[in-house]
């Protein structure tokens, strides 16, 4: 008997296979299975979508077999393939796109002996020990965070953690874990973190609370882990064997049986909006899937989600102002007096300090003062490498990038000109590449730069043991290999590093204990951006700094936050000093209210590259005149801008360019995108445009 199935593959969604592409098996086959199908001249993987009641005139002569099935993998469920297919129609991908990215990559290369074995490992890897931990041994509760939990279980709605860093919000994921996985002896819990570097501590508080519950319960799903990691970390959560799942963004849309909770830390943070592929926001599909989860369950509040944040996206914060989100407010820091939130922020004009001052004496002194007493000092700046061009002052002349419209920078330890966008990377020349000059030289400054002059400005200060002090820098290039991020986060903890420079990683999550004082050394660039999102992300990027100060209650009524600005009567600074981000959101989304920006309009960006930049940009012109001519569904509500050059214009020889699209509707806006598809892919076609590199829609972008 012949039985005709839907299987999804991967495909983007440029290319000829949008949907589903039917095969037929000798075997009756379940709805989200694991299968391998040909695809070409390849055999890949696939999803079991559809079955087919009715074959109609599908004649086996004319189609492919399935070659095999994945045995021992449970079905991925309905509700998985319903989140893939909201994520897939919402963000205007190929469902297999979207599908296939959403599984590790070793499932395509195993076969079923090889699965079945690690099938195997998995289910020894998980056998139950100890006891729950019993209330005596639990941290004792802040008063603001047991109101937390308890305006927590009172109300089933997404629920807006807004707590000021070091008020605990850590516990009452926790707590909030730990209920969930007390009322269903099968539940899972996913816990979100934006960046890969924050997973480690995280997992080690969780795998400590909840060692009771055995082996191989907690387990991390991220794209730094190995292949073979990656596959054990899914098939444990895809079989319910994990109970609690801590990953990235990547780690919403995983397969997850019996998820009751989803917590997403630091909701606000960018990194939660992929920037290729399909281009979703983990945090906007970690609240669908939690009401999908429901749905299923035919069960209010069956799965829960928690978004927590001390500068919550304007988003969510609107959504909680307008009562879709219950807000739960932890305003002051555990150990500190009633409402404090934070360091002593101190802003420096930087026009009545010396020429030139990379530091403001009076910053420098107070970084010596705390070291002298045996504290720490963080310095931000959040540009990595030792200058950001390199330039001769005779000619003109300045390290572009060959193949990108940008500025190699200078790294002065490996005496090197990197591009940071392509990669492409040469030895620093002897003289100017134009006219010959040997005096040229670095202009603006980085952070390799800045720990070089910290050394030489500190050389005179001796910590309290006499010893001179140990300036230490954490950034992208310093950690680049396996290993070392984790070596110098222990040197820091440890009392290794006097004076600690980094980029934005080192603002994030980490709980410094020793650091009184944190200083921002250049934040101006982001004040005066044509992003309509930069202040919001200075805004918490300088919040979550100030964090870093004063985390050990012995220290924090002396811990301080510096900035050094030329504008110091922004009114960003004014609520930063006051930690007033309900005054700083306030005036955000007035501004955004009038202009009809998101959370109040919603916008779409349709990018095209191609080699040459008229290419591109007449792509886009061509799609948007055949739109308004093809009078699409909504079209009426939608506001096309003429095509532009992106803001870094060319990346690795590639010409780019984008086309804004506003709608004061989300479904009118969906409704246009959806049936302009037809129209981009026909143009695309064409033989204008064959030379076309590709096109690609983002929806909710983060940056304009």
């Amino acid at each position: 008997m012949i039985f005709w199935v839907d299987i999804v593959v991967a495909a983007p969604a440029h290319s000829t296979i949008a949907g589903p592409l039917t095969y037929h098996s000798e075997h009756l086959l379940e709805l989200g299975q694991l299968v391998r199908v040909p695809l070409g001249k390849r055999e890949v993987l696939g999803v079991v979508w559809a079955l087919r009641t009715d074959s109609g005139e599908l004649d086996p002569q004319q189609s492919k077999q399935v070659a095999g099935t994945l045995d021992g993998v449970p079905p991925l469920s309905a509700t998985w393939r319903q989140l893939i297919a909201f994520t897939a129609s919402y963000y205007q991908r190929a469902l297999g796109e979207v599908a296939l990215a959403a599984l590790p990559p070793q499932l395509r290369e195993l076969d079923t002996t090889q699965l079945a074995r690690r099938l195997k490992r998995g289910k020894t890897a998980t056998e139950s020990a100890g006891s729950a931990p019993s209330p005596a041994t639990l941290p004792e509760l802040s008063p603001e965070q047991a109101q937390a939990l308890k305006g927590w279980a009172g109300d089933h709605r997404p629920a807006l953690l807004f707590g000021v860093t070091g008020s605990g919000k850590t516990e009452i994921y926790l707590r909030a874990a730990a209920q969930a996985l007390e009322a269903d002896p099968l539940a899972q819990v996913l816990v979100m973190v934006p960046e890969i570097n924050l997973t480690p501590q995280l997992q080690s508080r969780f795998e400590s609370r909840f060692a009771h519950l055995g082996a191989g319960q907690v387990v991390a799903l991220h794209s730094g882990l190995t292949p073979a990691q990656r596959l054990k970390s899914w098939l444990l959560a895809h079989t319910g064997q994990a109970r609690l799942v801590l990953g990235t963004r990547m780690a919403v849309l995983a397969s997850l049986p019996a998820l009751r909770l989803i917590v997403v830390d630091e909701e606000h943070d960018p990194s939660y909006k992929q920037q290729e592929g399909a281009r979703y926001s983990a945090r906007d599909l970690a609240v669908y899937r939690a009401r999908l989860e429901g749905q299923a369950l035919a069960q209010e509040g069956a799965c829960r989600v928690l978004l927590g944040s001390a500068t919550p996206s304007l988003e969510s914060w609107q959504a909680a102002l307008s009562g879709r989100y219950m807000r739960l407010d932890m305003a002051s820091r555990i150990g500190a007096a009633a409402h404090d939130s934070g360091p002593e922020v101190r802003v420096i004009d930087m026009g009545h300090q010396p020429r030139h001052a990379v530091l403001a004496p009076p910053l420098l002194q107070a970084i010596a003062e705390r070291v002298a007493r045996g504290e720490q000092a963080m310095i931000f700046l959040n540009r990595r490498g030792y200058a950001p061009v390199l330039a001769c002052h005779a000619c003109g002349w300045k390290s572009q990038c060959a193949h990108c419209s940008a500025y190699r920078v200078f790294h002065k330890l490996d005496r090197t000109l990197r591009c940071h966008h392509c990669g492409f990377t040469e030895r620093v020349p002897r003289g100017c590449p134009d006219c010959g000059n040997v005096d040229i030289a670095p202009l603006g400054r980085g952070t390799e730069k800045l720990e070089e002059h910290l050394a030489e400005l500190l050389v005179d200060v001796k910590r309290p043991d006499g010893s001179p002090v140990r300036v230490a820098r954490i950034d992208a290039d310093s950690t680049r290999l396996k290993g070392t991020l984790q070596t110098q986060l222990a040197q820091v903890h440890a009392g290794e590093v006097d004076v600690l420079v980094g980029t934005q990683m080192v603002t994030k999550g980490h709980d410094f204990r020793h650091i009184t004082l944190v200083a921002a050394v250049n934040p101006d660039s982001s004040l005066f951006s044509s992003d309509f999102r930069a202040p919001e992300r200075l805004f918490s990027l300088l919040m979550q700094a100030a964090g870093r100060a004063g985390r050990d209650a012995a220290h924090s009524a002396r811990s301080q936050m510096w900035v050094q600005t030329a504008h110091p009567g922004h009114p960003l600074f004014a609520a930063l000093k006051r930690y007033d981000y309900p005054g700083f959101a306030a005036q955000e989304l007035s501004e955004r209210l009038a202009a009809g920006l998101p959370p109040f309009g919603y916008a779409a960006l349709l990018r095209a590259e191609a080699r040459t930049q008229e290419l591109a940009q007449a792509f886009l012109e061509a799609v948007a005149k055949a739109g308004r001519q093809a009078r699409l569904p909504g079209a009426d509500r939608v506001t096309i801008y003429p095509a532009v050059p992106m803001a870094l214009q060319r990346v690795a020889n590639v010409e780019r360019a984008q086309m804004l699209l506003e709608c004061d509707s989300r479904p009118a806006l969906q409704q246009f995108l959806t049936a302009w598809q037809a129209v981009l892919t026909e143009l695309r076609r064409s033989a204008a445009f064959k030379p076309l590199i590709r096109w690609a829609i983002d929806v909710d972008p983060l940056a304009i």
